[in-house]
């Protein structure tokens, strides 16, 4: 018991210090997050508190005002965090990849299947929706790199539909915070076992993240490929 009330206590202080950096991070893009906060919490407890004044139970609407802001203000804290940060990783290389990384279970991501000395690349996800392609960089470049992963993908996985998307604010391109929710609303199109085998068979490709180095997330902007490096995985 004793050891359990010590793991806790230690744990508590590192939650405290990673909301806080949390914060401190959002703040640098989003200078009016603690007047909203605030406003929030005291809005939603002000409003509890006043009903239970008129039915006569100012305590208990009072708590249940108090737990109720406290969860109010968690979740627009949570939604701007999350705001600042795809605004601060949009537009940089790699960006797609972190956001990739942390899009949930029943999906298998692969980072830099195809990429160019420019710094497009072709990331590849696959799930029950079938496999998924998510360029980045520019648009008209990135183009021909979908366009040689896509026939690739038709010549080894025929009968798996092939999605593409192009991470970016212009025409016909998604916005990187919008990036998981546009993944998971394909529709779904195959089974458990079908997705282990597509895994499977994708697997033997390799990809160019296997022959190079790279850290995850976004990459390095002076960052280049190495002469010789092109379109296809290992």
């Amino acid at each position: 018991m004793a050891r359990k009330e010590t793991a806790a206590d230690a744990a508590n202080p590192g939650r405290l210090k990673q909301i806080a950096l949390t914060y401190k991070m959002t703040r640098r893009a989003d200078k009016k997050i603690g007047l909203v906060l605030a406003a929030v919490g005291i809005v939603t407890f002000g409003v509890f508190l006043a009903i239970g004044f008129l039915i006569g139970h100012p305590i208990y609407l009072g708590l249940l005002g108090f737990l109720l802001a406290f969860l109010a203000t968690a979740i627009v804290f949570g939604r701007r965090a999350e705001r600042a940060a795809f605004g601060q990783m949009e537009g940089q290389p790699g960006a797609a990849a972190a956001v990739l990384d942390n899009i949930g279970r029943g999906w298998t991501t692969t980072p830099a299947v195809a990429m160019n000395r420019n710094q497009d690349v072709v990331h590849r996800a696959v799930g029950k929706a079938g496999i998924v392609l998510i360029a980045e960089g520019n648009p008209n470049r990135v183009k021909s790199l979908l366009a040689a992963e896509k026939k690739k993908m038709h010549r080894i996985v025929a009968d798996v539909p092939v999605h593409d998307l192009i991470v970016g604010t212009g025409e016909g391109q998604v916005e990187l915070k919008k990036l998981r929710t546009t993944m998971l609303k394909l529709p779904r199109v195959l089974t458990g076992p079908q997705v282990t085998t597509t895994n499977d068979r994708l697997r033997a490709l390799g990809d160019l993240m296997s022959n190079m180095p790279l850290p995850k997330g976004p990459m390095p902007k002076g960052m280049r490929l190495p002469k010789g490096g092109g379109q296809r995985g290992r």
